[in-house]
């Protein structure tokens, strides 16, 4: 991997993780009325608050990294000479 594409994947990387933490909070915020999600060692909320908030969280995270490493590959494939 050339030095520009990983610093470009390093950026891209951040970004994914700002976006998909600001979509996360969007989401809970509109599921489950609240603005904020639960923490694991939030004794005040129940188990399966908890276990539901992590699992969206993941399954965001997730998503939005596959989408923008994806994007960030096709980007770098089809900007190499030769292709």
């Amino acid at each position: 991997m050339r030095s520009v594409e990983k610093v470009t994947s390093l950026g891209m990387g951040m970004l994914s993780g700002a976006l998909a933490a600001s979509m996360f909070k969007q989401v809970w915020k509109l599921v489950s009325g609240d603005d904020d999600a639960p923490d694991a060692d939030d004794l005040d909320r129940g188990w399966t608050e908890v276990l539901v908030a992590a699992a969206v969280q993941g399954a965001i995270f997730g998503l939005v990294k596959a989408a923008v490493h994806r994007a960030g590959a096709q980007t770098f494939r089809h900007g190499t000479p030769g292709d």
